[in-house]
C-alpha cells in the first residue's frame, strides 16, 4: 500500500513494505509506489515460501531475488541488443550494396 502525502512533506510518498512505513522522495511518486508494491509483493511471497520469521532475513531474501531477476533481464537484454546490432549491420551492409548497384547502372 503507498500514498503520496500532501502538506507539509510535499514530495514524500508514504508507502507500507512488511507491515513498516517508509517515507520515500522521488521524481516520480507513482513509481516509487510502484517498486513498493513490487518490493511488499516479493517480501510476501519470500515469507510464504520459507520458514523464516525475521523481516531482516526475508528482506535480503527477496532482495536476491529481485537482483536474480534484474540479472536475467540484462542477459537477455544484451542478447537482443547484440542481435539488433547484428541485424542493423547486416541491413546496412545490404542498403550499400543497393546503393553501389545504382551507381554503377545509373538508376
Amino acid at each position: 500500500m503507498a500514498q503520496e502525502e500532501s502538506g507539509n512533506t510535499a514530495g514524500y510518498v508514504t508507502v507500507q513494505i512488511y507491515d513498516q512505513t517508509y517515507y520515500l522522495s522521488g521524481q516520480d511518486a507513482e513509481h516509487i509506489c510502484r517498486l513498493a508494491e513490487l518490493v511488499e509483493a516479493r517480501m510476501r511471497a519470500v515469507a510464504a515460501q520459507g520458514r523464516t520469521v525475521d523481516s531482516l532475513r526475508v528482506a535480503v531474501l527477496a532482495a536476491l531475488n529481485l537482483a536474480d531477476e534484474l540479472s536475467q533481464a540484462r542477459l537477455v537484454g544484451g542478447a537482443d541488443a547484440e542481435l539488433a546490432h547484428a541485424r542493423a549491420a547486416s541491413l546496412r551492409g545490404l542498403l550499400d550494396e543497393v546503393l553501389d548497384e545504382e551507381l554503377k547502372t545509373g538508376s
